[in-house]
Parts: C-alpha cells; structure tokens; sequence
C-alpha cells in the first residue's frame, strides 16, 4: 500500500463539475488524478443552447472534451475507469477501480445521476435522445419546444409539477402516466384543469421516433408529440459516499456551503449534491469545492511554491 500513489486530490467524476475542479486543482499546483467512468450526463445532450459563451450551442460530448484538454494542459492526470471502492486512512482515503487504485489526502465526488428512462426500446431511446424528440431537462431547454407539442411522463405531483413548468413555453402539453392509470390528488388535478393539460392513463411505451416526431403508444390510443420530457426522476451515485459513512438527504449529498460533506477531507459538487441540475450550477459547485480543498489543506501544510533556481531565474531574465 506504501507504493501506490498518493495525491493531494482524487476527483471522481469526469463531467463539469469534476472538470472544473480539476482545473483549479491543478491551477493551485495540487497534485491530483480524476479517475472517470465515461458516464457523465453532459456528454449526453446532443446541444446546449444556454450555456453562456456559446450563442451557436455546443454538445455536450464536445464542452467535456474541452474541459479534458483543459484539464490536462495544466497536468491533471485523468483516467478511465470506475471507483468501486472508497476508504478512509490514516491521513485520507484510498480509493480502487478496475485497474487501480490511489490513496488521496482529500477526495472530491462528482458522480452525478443517471435519469431513470421511460418505458421504450434503447436503441429506439438513444436515437430519439440525440434528434432532441427526448428531453431530460425543461430548465436547460424548454425554449426549443416553444409553441411545440409536448408529452410529458409521469404522474403524480412530480410529473404535474414538469408539465404545469412547460405550460411556460407551449399550451400543447399532455402529461401520460408511465405504467398504470393516473393516481392524482385533487389539487394535482385541478392544476391540469386550470391550465389546460390533457392526462392520459398508462402504461405507454414509445414505440417510433421519426425526423421530427415521436409516437407514444397507450390504452387510449398513439399519441404523436414533437418531443417527450420523462419526469420520473433520476438516481444519484452516492455509493461511494456510502461506504465512508457521509450523509445523505433525499438520496443525495448533504454539504455545507463550501461543498464540504460530513466526512472530512470528503468534498462533492454537481449533480450527486441537492441543486440545480445545469451544467452552470455545477462548474460553479467545482470551483466553490478546489477553492476549499486547496485552502483546507493549506491549514494543514502550508502550500509553498519553491522559488526558482538562480539559473532559472537568470536564463528569464535574459529572455525578458
């Protein structure tokens, strides 16, 4: 165990929140390795239009290759893989994946969620993800659906509180339950009423995705929309934080306002924390927990830059 490596970081993630950490890990001259499983969220959304710097979009697969070479041009060693286990040691952690594993001073988790899919085939899903018929996220783009024909799935007040959101952006919404008839509340009701939103019993099942439409199949009939948001939630990767004993809250991470969780030397940002589920909110969370790794460990041990060498000093000088 004395030879394994041993970093002033281990950032697990490798999507915007576990990217810009290590950017500025990296920047404070911290030794660091983000270990990613390739899983990130982002990289699934084919083009975000409300990521500010981009008035053209960007894809998500192309904003994560930027924030890699990022990364990596300041030094970040970043690796494939999936932690499976984390530990806690005297003076950090130890962590382990497939093809390895690292002790670290402190650990940053960035292992966001996984939407939970709607009834359909995955191929079919995949294909109607990348053409924009399936979306996930009515914050990030609900304005590209303007004026459009909607399908929401769910039910209950998750699935009211989605489509009553979209109403904002189109008065064509219908809300499908995913595998059973409608269970709603009167007020839950009364919403749908009062704003015009079609509720259609289940089970349904996507069944087509065209060029620019997708079918949804159920006991009343095919429905055909311009899109379908699933709102049936998603589940964190809070596995990790499990195993060192940190507390959870609505099955995600609980953190103070520094990112820190209840673990010392235990930090998480992004999606695996209770927020806002955008790209932004999570690079900004990144920023906030290198910050108070960096300054954390300085309590520690002073982080001290070496001053150059004469020579060094003297060659920059003939050069300046």
């Amino acid at each position: 165990m004395s030879e394994e490596p041993c970093y002033d970081c281990l950032v697990i993630g490798g999507g915007p929140a576990g990217l810009t950490a290590a950017i500025y890990l990296t920047r404070y001259h911290l030794s660091i390795r983000v270990v990613d499983a390739g899983k990130s969220r982002a990289s699934l959304i084919p083009c975000t239009h409300n990521h500010a710097g981009y008035p053209g979009g960007i894809s998500g697969k192309e904003l994560i290759a930027r924030m890699t070479e990022q990364a990596q041009m300041y030094g970040a060693a970043i690796v494939a893989g999936r932690v499976t286990r984390l530990d806690r040691i005297d003076g950090g952690f130890r962590a382990e994946w497939g093809e390895g594993s690292v002790m670290a001073r402190t650990v940053l988790l960035a292992t966001g969620v996984t939407n939970r899919r709607p009834p359909m085939d995955e191929d079919l899903h995949d294909a109607a993800l990348a053409k924009g018929l399936i979306r996930y996220c009515p914050v990030c783009d609900g304005y590209e659906v303007t004026d459009k024909r909607i399908g929401v799935i769910g039910s209950g007040g998750r699935g009211v509180a989605e489509a009553v959101f979209l109403r904002g952006f189109t008065a064509d919404i219908t809300l499908i339950a995913p595998d059973r008839a409608h269970e709603l509340d009167a007020d839950d009701q009364a919403r749908l009423t009062e704003f015009g939103i079609e509720a259609v019993d289940g089970p349904c099942q996507a069944v087509a995705a065209h060029d620019e439409c997708i079918v949804v199949d159920t006991p009343e009939g095919h429905y055909t929309f311009d899109s379908v948001y699933p709102a049936l939630g998603s589940d964190a990767h809070v596995e990790l934080a499990q195993q060192v004993g940190a507390t959870l809250k609505e099955g995600v991470l609980v953190v103070d306002s520094h990112q820190r969780t209840s673990v010392p030397g235990l930090y998480a940002a992004g999606d695996v924390v209770l927020g806002l589920d955008q790209i932004s909110h999570a690079m900004g969370e990144g920023g906030v927990a290198a910050t108070t790794i960096r300054n954390d460990l300085a309590k520690e041990r002073p982080i001290l830059r070496e001053r150059l060498s004469g020579s060094i000093r003297a060659k920059a000088s003939e050069g300046a």
